[in-house]
């Protein structure tokens, strides 16, 4: 294999995770917070609120942090993975939906003496 099949964007792979964890109790919110620090230390950086992801070089070092993140599952909630290609990443449209906001001009008061 040529290094220019190895490392094209369809064999390069994003690994994301998605996951809605209930977080009403103490042991719901350790729960939580253990999962989300064993991603971050398995390499995941947040993307979105609940959604992590992590670059793998291979799909067989995706399916390595794949295996990893079904070891850690919570007992509770609900987690997703969901494994894409480079280019299919480099594809994505992202928005930033924050808009300008337009201050009020301030009220230009009168003052009789």
């Amino acid at each position: 294999m040529s290094d220019d099949n190895r490392f094209n964007a369809y064999r390069i792979m994003w690994v994301m995770v998605f996951f809605d964890l209930p977080t009403e109790t103490k042991k719901q919110k350790k729960a939580y917070s253990d999962f989300r620090k064993a991603l971050v230390n398995d390499g995941f950086t947040m993307f979105q609120f609940s959604i992590y992801m992590r670059h793998c070089m291979s799909a067989e070092n995706a399916d390595v942090h794949t295996k990893r993140v079904k070891r850690i599952l919570p007992s509770e909630g609900h987690v997703g993975i969901m494994r894409i290609t480079d280019k299919q990443f480099g594809d994505m449209e992202l928005f930033d939906c924050t808009k300008p906001k337009n201050l009020e001009k301030p009220v230009q008061q009168l003052e009789l003496f």
